[in-house]
């Protein structure tokens, strides 16, 4: 058995596959080691119900399909059949009178939707529209797959550039000071405020309203892997493999060797010693990295404190993925059929406090009385997820990991059946004719089953760990690791930890792939992209 390899790479979710496949296309001799039985992470689909119903059970919506430098420099369509579905509405958020609020691809449509809430609110869209995407294409954008800077040195740069200087105002506000000023129609807002919010961001907090400009510029991006999204995990690992590569699944890491303060490799429980000459890359969140698989001494005791204050996300996510007789016909489409095609539905929330309530609540380990969620139907789009006529969903809820009676509470069967019951007659009032025997079998996922399937998402963490301002740009995971090197040599962070973030953006596995090319003195055949280079040609980055 072969155990000397140039690199070793702790992970094969996306990020680690990811930073596989550029540095094993650039000539190293690379080995994936990935605790699950397959790889991909997030990027999973399954039969978890009836057999011929294929549900992506953690991540369905790709946001960065436009912009991910991995889909062009891999040709991940043209020669590994990824292809993508990009439904013309994005977002619907159907009413129980039977109005819905849409977002389209399409921004005029889009405006045209919002009129008919409110003419002044259409007006204002269109000019925050325009300014979001200017945004994210002259800054936050390229920003995703550039090294952070020093806060100071970032400060300076951006007050130099309009883009910068209105990227730092909307920064200092909170989100939900952001929709309120901007928008005055009580259904928009709370349309807006979910999208700006649901992945993480709390509504009232400051220094992170630039992801305001972030998300409700992607709410006209999300698009779904035709196939699922394990096809696009899939795609990656044969990259890897056929550049002379390795990804090996069901791993168990004792370990990660380090002496005298440089990493040498790692060894298995079993024993095995897999040595990497050039690098360790880990994509698993820092407590794992430096805590768990380090002896005491590895690192110095001041960064083993600061990694042991990592902060896990205040909330996490409760699934119900459902084998239906047949798709949804909602309320709402009686006045426009499009309605039955969205890619995502926001339901259950009527009015802005029934989604502040939702978050308020889970800041307390409660669950709200008044329920609310997004889901989707991804067969509608690929009829090959379910077999003919029948429909494949998924509802995606924000729940707390940290009930009030205590995280175990989830595996209380009652429980977590009740409340996926309630989620079923929420949709079932917005789409009458989802009745109980329509639903052929449901699996649910809730918060506790995430930390148990994916270990590096502790306490559900999805993103391994919260968007909060001290975990955020050059802070995240800290100051030491999030250009990807670390304090130990030879070691590097590459997963939604580091910098930029989670969600499946494709930022932190390239970043890391990068750094270690870099530090190697290893050729890149891989070209930086225009937005990143027409950023830096303007000082911004």
């Amino acid at each position: 058995m072969d155990t000397k390899y140039d690199i070793i790479i702790i992970g094969a979710g996306p990020n680690g596959l990811e930073a596989g496949a550029y540095l094993s296309k650039a000539g190293q001799k690379v080995l994936t080691l990935e605790y699950r039985y397959e790889c991909g992470g997030g990027l999973w689909t399954e039969e978890s119900t009836l057999p011929g119903f294929l549900h992506s059970t953690h991540a369905v919506y790709m946001m960065m399909v436009d912009c991910g430098p991995l889909y062009s420099d891999f040709r991940l369509e043209e020669d590994y059949q990824v292809k993508h579905i990009y439904p013309d509405l994005q977002f619907a958020m159907p009413l129980l009178d039977g109005r819905c609020l849409c977002i389209y691809k399409d921004l005029e449509r889009t405006c045209k939707s919002f009129a008919q809430f409110s003419e002044k609110d259409a007006e204002n869209y269109r000019e925050f529209y325009q300014l979001a995407k200017r945004c994210f294409d002259e800054f936050i954008g390229p920003a995703t797959f550039a090294p952070p800077m020093g806060a100071l040195d970032q400060i300076v740069r951006m007050k130099k550039t309009e883009v910068g200087r209105i990227v730092m105002e909307y920064s200092e506000k909170k989100p939900i000071d952001i929709i309120q000023e901007k928008f005055e129609n009580e259904h928009i807002r709370t349309l807006l405020l979910y999208l700006a919010c649901h992945w993480g961001v709390k509504y009232d907090s400051i220094n992170l309203g630039f992801l305001v400009l972030l998300y409700l510029n992607r709410s006209h991006n999300y698009q779904l892997v035709k196939g699922g999204s394990h096809m696009v995990a899939q795609a990656i690992n044969k990259v890897i493999h056929q550049n002379n590569g390795l990804v090996k699944n069901n791993q168990r890491i004792k370990r990660i060797v380090v002496e005298d303060g440089e990493a040498k490799g790692v060894e298995m429980i079993d024993g095995t010693f897999y040595q990497a000459s050039k690098a360790v890359i880990s994509t698993i969140d820092p407590i794992q990295t430096f805590i768990d698989l380090m002896r005491e001494g590895d690192i110095k005791e001041a960064f083993a404190k600061k990694t042991k204050n990592w902060k896990w996300e205040s909330y996490s996510l409760f699934g119900v993925h459902s084998a239906l007789m047949e798709p949804p016909n909602f309320k709402a489409a009686e006045g426009n059929p499009d309605i039955n095609r969205a890619c995502v539905y926001i339901l259950g929330y009527e009015k802005l406090e029934d989604l502040t309530n939702h978050f308020d609540a889970l800041y307390k380990g409660e669950m709200v009385e008044k329920l609310g969620f997004n889901c989707c139907f991804p067969s509608v789009h690929d009829p090959g997820l379910a077999p003919p006529g029948r429909c494949a969903s998924q509802i995606s809820m924000m729940a707390p990991f940290n009930l009030k009676e205590g995280p175990e509470h989830w595996y209380n069967l009652k429980f977590k059946q009740e409340t996926a019951k309630r989620c079923l007659e929420i949709l079932r009032r917005y789409a009458p004719n989802i009745t109980e025997d329509k639903v052929l079998q449901s699996y649910i996922s809730t918060p506790i089953d995430m930390q148990n399937k994916f270990l590096d998402m502790r306490e559900g963490s999805y993103k391994q760990g919260a968007y909060i301002p001290f975990q955020m740009g050059f802070l995240r995971p800290n100051e030491d690791c999030s250009r990807n090197r670390t304090p130990v040599k030879k070691l590097y962070l590459g997963g939604a930890s580091v910098y930029p973030g989670g969600c499946v953006i494709w930022g932190p596995g390239y970043l890391a792939a990068n750094s270690v090319a870099e530090d190697l003195g290893i050729e890149k055949w891989w070209k930086e992209q225009e937005f990143v280079t027409r950023a830096k040609e303007s000082g911004i980055l």
